[in-house]
């Protein structure tokens, strides 16, 4: 079976968020399917099979399947229209989040997801002990969003993965407003066995609501902060958030995979 390794939001190797990327004639047995995840030890490894003018996409990270993931969603649609389908400039995926489409604007992949409705909560000091600093606002959605006023807070964060993996949410984000755009942002994730996702895409669906209403425009440039780094392009419409960004191939392997029959 054939592995791509792309570098989502970004348009050079070595940055970005990695994915591994395996688009397949049939599914495999969701325990294979982990195992590949695990072996890869990449935030998130994507399986798609085709049926009829769509994909059926599914994301695991190490700790188990998740509903939403933006930057293997990215990847796989650049594997697809650029490796598999040329020729196109579009493609449907069906998810455990719904339908999500990703269309071709130049060098540029833009996808549409929806957007969590936030909701605020208090600062508690759980969170400013796992996080090392005391956030001055706290949302709640799938995963936790907490903000916080300097963007060096951000880049600088060393968090305690035990006591942040103790918090509210599946994920949590951290935010500030940004010197060189107009956020900034890191995303640490321990209860799917990854310490720090490098470009989060659906984190981006908690991020990009907050900061469209706090800055009054719906067009947002995002930075990731992570050691990697990674630049996401954002729009909010209405209930959907407008995620584009860059990808560059890394690699493709064989898998040599158990005889499935």
């Amino acid at each position: 079976m054939k592995q791509y390794l792309v570098d989502a939001f970004t348009d050079q190797v070595f940055a970005g968020n990695p994915a591994a990327i395996c688009i397949l004639d049939r599914w495999l047995p969701e325990d294979l399917m982990q195992k590949i995840t695990r072996e890869n030890n990449l935030s998130e490894t994507a399986f798609a099979v085709k049926t009829g003018e769509t994909y059926h996409l599914r994301w695991f990270t190490p700790g188990g399947e998740i509903d939403l993931c933006g930057h293997a969603t990215l990847a796989c649609a650049f594997v697809i229209l650029t490796q598999l389908e040329p020729n196109g400039d579009r493609v449907s995926f069906d998810t455990l989040s719904g339908r999500l489409t990703v269309q071709r604007k130049g060098d540029l992949f833009e996808m549409d997801f929806p957007a969590y409705e936030l909701t605020k909560v208090p600062v508690t000091p759980a969170m400013t002990e796992a996080l090392g600093a005391q956030p001055s606002a706290a949302y709640l959605a799938r995963d936790l969003l907490c903000v916080f006023e300097d963007e060096s807070t951000v880049r600088t964060m060393t968090p305690d993965l035990d006591k942040v993996k103790a918090l509210d949410g599946l994920l949590h984000h951290v935010t500030a407003p940004g010197r060189e755009s107009d956020c900034v942002s890191r995303s640490f994730c321990p209860k799917c066995g990854i310490p720090e996702d490098p470009v989060c895409g659906s984190g981006h669906c908690h991020i990009v609501p907050y900061w469209a209403r706090v800055l009054g425009r719906e067009e947002l440039v995002a930075w990731q902060a992570s050691p990697r780094g990674g630049t996401l392009y954002c729009t909010l419409e209405g209930n959907r958030v407008k995620l584009a960004g860059k990808a560059a191939l890394f690699s493709q392997a064989e898998i040599f995979l158990p005889n499935q029959g």
